[in-house]
C-alpha cells in the first residue's frame, strides 16, 4: 500500500507527479488486464478452429462457409486497424 501526499503540505508539483504516477500504473494494470483477455480469445479461437469450427467434413454445407465468412470479415475489421491496412491504411 502507498501513502498519499498531503496535499495541504506537498509542493503542487510534487502532487501533480504522484498523480502522474498512479495514473500510468493504472493505465498499464489496464492495459495488461485487456491484452491476458485477448490472448484468452485467441486462444479459445485457436482451438475452435483446430477443430475445424466443430464442423464434421461429412455435414459441411454453405450455411457453414457463411459463419466463417462473417468470422473472416470481423477478424479482417481487427487486423487491418491493428496493422494500419484495409480502410485504416495511412
Amino acid at each position: 500500500m502507498t501513502t498519499r501526499l498531503n496535499p495541504i503540505t506537498t509542493p503542487r508539483h510534487e502532487l501533480r507527479a504522484e498523480k502522474a504516477r498512479r495514473n500510468k500504473e493504472a493505465a498499464l494494470a489496464a492495459f495488461i488486464g485487456k491484452k491476458a483477455e485477448i490472448d484468452e480469445m485467441l486462444a479459445r479461437l485457436q482451438t475452435l478452429s483446430d477443430d475445424h469450427f466443430n464442423a464434421h467434413p461429412d455435414e459441411i454445407n454453405w450455411g457453414h462457409v457463411g459463419t466463417l465468412e462473417h468470422y473472416a470479415s470481423l477478424l479482417k475489421r481487427i487486423t487491418d486497424s491493428a496493422f494500419g491496412e484495409g480502410e485504416h491504411a495511412r
